[in-house]
């Protein structure tokens, strides 16, 4: 596995890397402020999660990329190529989160990048079965992203559906 499979899993983390440099201040302050949703997870649990899930991508598309023969031939263009775009996506999100705070423009690019991590499951399944598998906790991640980002936008619209600061009593 070595020294390839460590780039595979290294490669995903390069836009986390990217977005902690552009926006260090804001990152823990997402679902740990005042106005924080009782049911999202505290900022080092999201640090964890998104880790461990870049992570298990890597390594998927390492068992893709080794069963196709590795290299950087035609029959890695469809696999990979997918992989590749939905990987810039999930980026694309993560700025849009904590550089741009453009939680509605997010959502739309979360829903756009769960047919394509779907779409990427579906083409892996036949190369390795172990490499599709392991984008499912992907989607169930993307699904609680979802969810928090569609909550970030809905407060951000209408200040009236948001949640009281912690430690108050709602009406």
């Amino acid at each position: 596995m070595w020294p390839q499979g460590a780039i595979f899993v290294a490669l995903p983390h390069l836009g986390p890397i990217v977005v902690w440099l552009l926006a260090p201040h804001r990152m823990s302050s997402w679902c740990d402020g005042p106005r924080k949703l009782s049911w999202c997870p505290p900022h080092k649990v999201l640090l964890l999660v998104w880790t461990t899930i870049y992570s298990v991508m890597g390594y998927a598309s390492y068992l893709v990329w080794k069963d196709l023969g590795g290299g950087f031939g035609r029959p890695l263009a469809l696999p990979l190529g997918l992989y590749a775009v939905q990987l810039t996506i999930s980026w694309t999100v993560l700025i849009l989160f904590f550089a741009a705070h453009a939680p509605g423009l997010a959502l739309l690019l979360l829903l756009l990048l769960y047919g394509l991590v779907v779409s990427t499951a579906l083409i892996w399944h036949p190369i390795n079965k172990l490499a599709a598998l392991l984008l499912l906790p992907y989607l169930a991640w993307l699904t609680v992203t979802a969810s928090i980002a569609y909550h970030l936008w809905r407060d951000s619209l209408c200040p009236e559906h948001q949640p009281p600061p912690m430690g108050e009593k709602s009406d």
